[in-house]
Parts: C-alpha cells; sequence; structure tokens
C-alpha cells in the first residue's frame, strides 16, 4: 500500500501589493493597489487592507476609487515580483525536489519524501513560512493535506500569514461543511449554477449522483463528483515535456469592459513572458483564448513570421488578438495567452521549472 502523500500548497499573501509596501515602508497599513488610476485602468493586486473596501484585482480603477477614495495606487515592478519569487522557490528546493509551481506567487509542494527530517508537513510548513518572512519579510499561508484539491483550499482557510491541515479522517466531512463557491474549479457563474439546483454547500454536492451532475455539467461532472468526497488523485509533477507556455486567469466577476479585459490579457502575457525569458525558449505563434459567462470557449491565433523576442511584442500581439472580439457580445469568464511553435522545440531543462510556472 503506497504512503499517504504530504501536499502543502504556499500562497503568498496579497503578493504584488505585499511587495510593494515591503519595498516603500510609507505604504504598509495602507489600502494600496498595483495598477493605474488613470480612467481606463485596472486593479492587477489590492493589499489587505483595499481588500476591507471590497477592492479586487481585475477591478476597474474608477470602481475601486469609488469603494476607497483613499485609495494609492502604485505602479506594478514585476521584474522585482519575478526576483522575490526565485527566492521563495530556492526556498522551497530545500524541502523538495517536487515543486509545481502555479504563478509567481504559489505553489504546490510534495514533501512526502521528507528532505529535511522534520517531523511533520506540519512542522515543514511552518519552517519554510518562517524563512520566508526572514528572507524576503513577506508573509505566506500553507495548507497540508494529503491531496492537492484539499491543501489547496486549506491555505485559503486561515489567510493571511496562517495554515491549516486536513487530514484523512477528517478530509471528506470538512469539504461537505463549505461553500461550493469556495472550491477549485466552481467560478462565479457555476457557482450560481449549482445553487440555482439547490447545490450550496460540499454536502449538497456530494448528494448529487454523478448522472446528474454528467447532465448539467457536462465533462466536469467527474470532477465535482471527486472533490465532493475530498478526492484528487493528481500528482505534484513538476517535470514535463512543454511544447508552449500558457496562462490564463478566470475573473472575480464577468467583465464587458474593454479596458479590464485587455488588462487581464496582458497580465497573462507577463506570465507567458516571465517563463520563455527565464528558459529562453521564443516561439512564433500567439494563441488568446475567451471563456464567456456561457462557457463558450473561443480563440484567436497568428503565427508570426520570426519569434516573438520581447515583452513589447508579445504584448502587441495578444491586444491585436483579443481586440478582435472586443467589444464582447457577452460578459467574459476567464482570458489566457499561450505561446507555442518554439523555434528550438526541446525539453526545458529541469532545473528551470521550479522557479517559474505559466
Amino acid at each position: 500500500m503506497s504512503p499517504v502523500r504530504k501536499i502543502i500548497h504556499v500562497d503568498m499573501d496579497a503578493f504584488f501589493a505585499s511587495v510593494e509596501q515591503h519595498d516603500d515602508p510609507s505604504l504598509k497599513g495602507k489600502p494600496v493597489a498595483v495598477g493605474s488610476p488613470s480612467p481606463r485602468g485596472v486593479v492587477a493586486a489590492a493589499s489587505y487592507e483595499a481588500r476591507k473596501f471590497g477592492v479586487r484585482s481585475a477591478m476597474p480603477s474608477v470602481t475601486a476609487l469609488r469603494k476607497c477614495p483613499n485609495l494609492i495606487f502604485v505602479r506594478g515592478h514585476f521584474d522585482r515580483y519575478r526576483e522575490v519569487s526565485r527566492q521563495i522557490h530556492a526556498i522551497f528546493a530545500d524541502y523538495t525536489d517536487l515543486i509545481q509551481p502555479l504563478s509567481l506567487d504559489e505553489a504546490y509542494l510534495d514533501v512526502t519524501a521528507n528532505k529535511r527530517g522534520l517531523p511533520t508537513a506540519w512542522a515543514t510548513a511552518k519552517e519554510i513560512r518562517a524563512r520566508i518572512l526572514e528572507e524576503t519579510g513577506l508573509t505566506a499561508s500553507a495548507g497540508i493535506s494529503y491531496n492537492k484539491f484539499l491543501a489547496k483550499l486549506a491555505s485559503d482557510h486561515r489567510k493571511p500569514n496562517g495554515q491549516f491541515a486536513v487530514t484523512p479522517d477528517m478530509g471528506a466531512a470538512w469539504v461537505e461543511t463549505l461553500p461550493v463557491s469556495r472550491f477549485h474549479g466552481v467560478g462565479p457563474v457555476t457557482a450560481k449554477k449549482m445553487q440555482r439546483l439547490g447545490i450550496e454547500t460540499g454536502a449538497d454536492l456530494r448528494a448529487c449522483s454523478l448522472t446528474f451532475l454528467q447532465q448539467h455539467f457536462g465533462s466536469s461532472a467527474e470532477w465535482y463528483h471527486a472533490i465532493a468526497r475530498g478526492e484528487d488523485h493528481r500528482e505534484v509533477n513538476p517535470y514535463r515535456e512543454r511544447k508552449s507556455s500558457g496562462s490564463e486567469t478566470t475573473f472575480n466577476e464577468d467583465l464587458t469592459d474593454p479596458a479590464a479585459i485587455e488588462a487581464g490579457v496582458i497580465g497573462q502575457a507577463d506570465e507567458v513572458w516571465a517563463w520563455c525569458e527565464k528558459a529562453q525558449s521564443y516561439g512564433r505563434t500567439v494563441t488568446v483564448k475567451v471563456k464567456y459567462g456561457d462557457f463558450q470557449i473561443i480563440t484567436r491565433s497568428r503565427t508570426q513570421p520570426a519569434p516573438v523576442r520581447s515583452r513589447a511584442a508579445l504584448h502587441e500581439a495578444s491586444l491585436a488578438l483579443i481586440r478582435a472580439v472586443l467589444p464582447p457580445e457577452k460578459g467574459i469568464r476567464l482570458v489566457g495567452v499561450t505561446l507555442s511553435n518554439f523555434v528550438n522545440d526541446e525539453i526545458e531543462q529541469p532545473e528551470l521549472l521550479p522557479l517559474f510556472g505559466s
């Protein structure tokens, strides 16, 4: 019988805004937004002080200022965020070789092998968080469990600057107590659809048969059926052949404002470029993905005559593609950017993967 896996999900607290507050002490304790206050500006990230007023990422700046008139906008420093991310991932590497980054500020760690000889996964997470604070001055939250789904849920349970563990004997029962809107893979639109069907909590979801879920949620049914029981068999596996570099984000609410949608595309292009720059891999084909509020998905692609070798060029290509569908005919819930058709189509070196994800 294989041992119970020990998975830690580490999530930095309000990462971009926290880096700005750390680097400029005059911002500490104040409501801060990373972005532009211009009429077409969008909030890229918000400090916890700003979140208390209802300010959140992807929100138009004018709306954020109405909610929080004292909101302080700062220009994003993405090179600095990547620098801090490298520090954090170097800490992770001291505890495990199995690191799966989700973005610059969060990652799954499989510490089943106990590289440092610490007594428990709880102690491991506590030490990792302490080192992050000591070496970067930033706080992180952590979730500890026997699978990725539960670890990610748990990391959000004691935010900010906390940790929570979900053990095998409590996993399924704990999931039943939670609202489905908190589940990874259940966005705002799906949560509303579930609520219309009488599915408010994990317990409600578990009571649904797989056949019922397939009728209403199609290919996602098996995932919902499994997570309602606290089941997730996905491995933390950072090493994989890469034919492309892509990133996507689901907005907190369906967007129709072109400026907000474009800001989302730029953010995902930055994530893609971070990997390309580190791996020194450059592709010719740019693809933008759009998922509407009704879950219709469209993509727009363009193959360049030469590899995309600058962030500005990737921005330009991505914006040209998204503008072909703007203004949208209906709300957009997700956007993504992918770069493929690499010039040197090789498997990237494993040592690069723990540092950056797309």
